[in-house]
């Protein structure tokens, strides 16, 4: 049961990561509204392609998945940050943290699934 809640959180996690990157890729007027250079905007869309990726395929070392966990955190509360100082909408700036608390599960449940029973 821990499996399936597992791959169901990283599969959201990976879904909103790659919409993320995909929107970052193709509206850089918002993402500049942020006030990040525009190479910064490419590097992010790749590494956020790359990091969902990677969280998906079960071949992947454990130590790597978590790496990519605290990317992907590190990337949503300097999200959180920036939509904050920008003055988005409330619901912007909820978003990131939404997704970094099912981020945090995801990852929980990844170290809970090492565990023996």
């Amino acid at each position: 049961m821990k499996n399936i809640k597992y791959w169901s959180l990283t599969c959201a996690i990976s879904f909103f990561i790659l919409f993320s990157a995909y929107y970052s890729g193709t509206h850089a007027a918002e993402f500049a509204q942020l006030g990040f250079p525009e190479y910064f905007r490419i590097e992010l869309t790749i590494a956020k392609i790359i990091g969902a990726v990677v969280l998906l395929f079960p071949q992947v070392p454990v130590r790597i998945k978590e790496w990519v966990y605290v990317a992907f955190s590190i990337n949503l509360f300097s999200a959180f940050l920036a939509k904050l100082n920008t003055g988005s909408p409330v619901i912007g700036i909820i978003e990131p943290l939404t997704v970094l608390a099912l981020l945090i599960l995801s990852a929980w449940y990844l170290r809970k699934n090492l565990q023996p029973n």
